[in-house]
């Protein structure tokens, strides 16, 4: 596919990029760090651990692309949308769906 124009095409072309289920597993470990250090960061006001959470949810991914996926994280082309995606993944793992999505977008 080349270049999504629209979210809507972007979601098929982010489930290709990860395609391998440990890329998502990295992901989901990461999604789920950051969003316990955020809550942390907000319910103790330590606004630093919010550069953590980042750190975090980043490094988790882009480990997984380098050495698992060996593909480009789609965060460097489509930071908003990748961004969205990742919880959005996350979303569909801890209810069940994302095998449902997955086949939508042609990967399994």
């Amino acid at each position: 596919m080349s270049d999504p124009k629209t979210y809507l095409e972007f979601w098929p072309y982010y489930l290709r990029e990860h395609s391998k289920p440990a890329t998502r597993a990295w992901h989901y470990v990461g999604t789920a760090i950051a969003i316990a250090v955020l809550t942390y960061a907000v319910l103790t006001q330590s606004w630093w651990f919010l550069l953590v959470a980042v750190i975090a949810g980043y490094l988790f991914a882009w480990v997984s692309h380098g050495f698992i996926e060996r593909n480009k994280p789609a965060t460097f082309t489509y930071p908003l949308w990748s961004l969205f995606s990742d919880f959005r993944m996350f979303f569909y793992f801890i209810t069940g769906q994302m095998a449902r999505e997955l086949k939508k977008a042609g990967v399994e």
